[in-house]
Parts: structure tokens; sequence; C-alpha cells
């Protein structure tokens, strides 16, 4: 009798925690650039096509180029509005940074480093570091085939992984913690994660300040977790289609306080983890739901094509300025 009652105590205090999980968000040395092979300038895995937005007087060489991805050198740095100018926006940038073989942590690695100008005026700034693109929570995994058309294999058809652990995670019920490891300068600015969930609401995590030398792990811990089970709000809701909690990166913002030193600021990011209790306990259902129906799909393909129009609006611009420019290279013809 003791056993079984000792039993259930234990049962009962572990079962707030028996269905954490944790899972990396996005993990820059992941996010090399590794194609195309001969001139690395993307990363294959989370390739996008942009040439939806192109005009019919490009070629289709041209148009194999109109591609972007979650390749480190592909982010932007946005910037307060009260902080731009010239020198500012143009010295704000994000760049691959490689890790010394030998060192302590992450020899060896690839990660992203990010210089942001401030302006030297004595007023509150922050900077964005956010992808070059909107990552879409739902979108099937593609590949390059022999001809270098992005195309989607047959067992991800449906499965919308496209992005899965590259800035989105699926089958997040409450968040109990987040971290991040960054590399700091002694910088007394602080750092902030941006989280949208599958309702489009976001949410801005404070990780802490920069001051100090070398990695740190930042961890976020929810002040308003439940740990105790009958103290939590036990109910049930429809599962597919309107079950499909995740979370996905916005960006990153550094925030500059009026008292502190203006100027360039330099830091280096590693990645971002969260821990989280699980929607649903189990995903691997007899019936593949968004197989069959494909509703989450259809749910963001308008938000997708409008967000690729948008975006290619622009690439094909800045690709067009590109072809533009002076090449010093280049023969006068």
């Amino acid at each position: 009798m003791r056993r079984s009652v000792l039993f259930v105590l234990v049962f009962l205090l572990l079962l707030g925690t028996a269905f954490a999980d944790e899972a990396v968000l996005i993990d820059f040395s992941t996010l090399t650039a590794d194609y195309p092979a001969d001139n690395p300038q993307h990363n294959e895995r989370t390739l996008l096509d942009y040439s939806i937005a192109a005009g019919s007087s490009f070629t289709e060489e041209e148009k194999l180029e109109m591609r972007i991805s979650l390749a480190i050198d592909s982010w932007d740095v946005e910037l307060a509005s009260s902080s731009r100018n010239v020198n500012t926006i143009s010295d704000s940038m994000v760049r691959s940074a490689p890790v010394r073989e030998g060192a302590d942590r992450f020899g060896g690695d690839t990660v992203m480093g990010v210089r942001v100008r401030f302006p030297t005026e004595p007023f509150n700034s922050w900077a964005l570091i956010r992808p070059p693109f909107e990552i879409p929570a739902f979108s099937d995994t593609q590949e390059v085939d022999a001809d270098g058309q992005l195309v989607t294999p047959q067992e991800e058809q449906g499965r919308g992984a496209k992005f899965d652990n590259y800035g989105v995670v699926k089958n997040v019920g409450v968040l109990r913690s987040v971290s991040m490891n960054v590399h700091g300068l002694n910088f007394p600015h602080g750092v902030s994660i941006v989280l949208m969930d599958e309702n489009n609401n976001t949410q801005e995590i404070f990780m802490g300040n920069l001051q100090f030398d070398g990695w740190r792990t930042l961890e976020w811990r929810n002040p308003n977790y439940i740990t105790e089970v009958r103290n939590r709000e036990v109910r049930t809701m429809p599962l597919y289609p309107n079950l499909s909690p995740m979370r996905k990166l916005v960006g990153i913002r550094i925030y500059r306080d009026a008292s502190q030193q203006g100027g360039d600021f330099i830091t280096y990011i590693k990645d971002i983890s969260l821990t989280f209790d699980r929607a649903v306990l189990q995903l691997e259902r007899d019936i593949d739901d968004e197989n069959v129906w494909g509703i989450l799909q259809d749910r963001e393909q308008a938000r997708r094509d409008a967000e690729l129009r948008r975006l290619g609006n622009i690439q094909v611009l800045r690709y067009l300025e590109q072809r533009k420019m002076h090449d010093p290279d280049a023969v006068d013809g």
C-alpha cells in the first residue's frame, strides 16, 4: 500500500516535467553558405526562389540566380528610425565568423557575427537582427535537382518541415525557458529575442546584458510557469487543424541605453534553444491529417506568396542594381 501511494506521489511530482521538451530554435553553425558548390552564397537547406516576382524580360539563367536563403551573410540589421543615417546603415551588418580550432567552446564552428554602429548622441536606440525574409512556419522541404530547380521530394510533401529547427519549433505548449549562446565583448548593451506564435502574436523576451567577455549562455525562465499540476487549468481542445502551436524567430534585438557610449558594437551568436511543454503528446498519429487535407499549408500559402512577392520585388531591384554597379575587374568594351 505504501509503495503504491509513494508511486502515485512521485508520478504527480514528475508529471509536470515528464512531457517537457528541448529543441534548438536556430543554430547559426548550420547556416553556412554551401550552394552553389563553385561559388557558395546560399544555404541549400533554407533556399527560397523569389523569381515569382520577376518579369518576363529575364532569362531562365537569370531567374536561377534569383534565390535567397537563411545563410548568415544574408541577414539584415534594422536600426531604430532615429538612428538611421548613411554611416550607421552602411556600417551595420552581419557576417559569418569562424571560431578558431581548439577553442574551449564551439571550436571550428561558424557563428553569426554582428556589427552595429549606433549614433554617438545620448539617446536610446536599438537594432534588430532579422532574417532576410519572414520564416515560413509550414513549408515543405525542397532539394535542388540536376537542372538547378527546387523540387519537393515525395516523402516530404505535406509535412511542412522545411524550417523546423531552422527558425521554427513545432508542438510548443507553454514556454519554460529560452536560452542563447552569445559571445560578449564587455558592451553594456541589452539583448532580447523576438518570437511569433501560430496566431501571429509576437513576444519579446529580454535575455540580459552583454557586459562580459567570452562565451556565456543567457537564459530566461518563464516567471508564470506553473510547476504544480493541480494548479494548472486542465482542458481539452480540438486538435487538427486548430491545434498547430509553434514558435518562430522574428529577430534578435540589441538595446543601447542613452547613458552608454555609442559607436561600433560587436557580438557573436551561436544558437537559440527553447524548453517547453509539448502541446500534443503524440505527433505520430494513425492518419497524417495534413497530408490528407493540407489545411495548414493552404492557410499559409497566400501569406507565403505575398511575402515572396514582397521579398522578390526588393531582391529583384537589388539584383538589377548590382548588375548596374561598376565592376573593376570587367574589361571595358
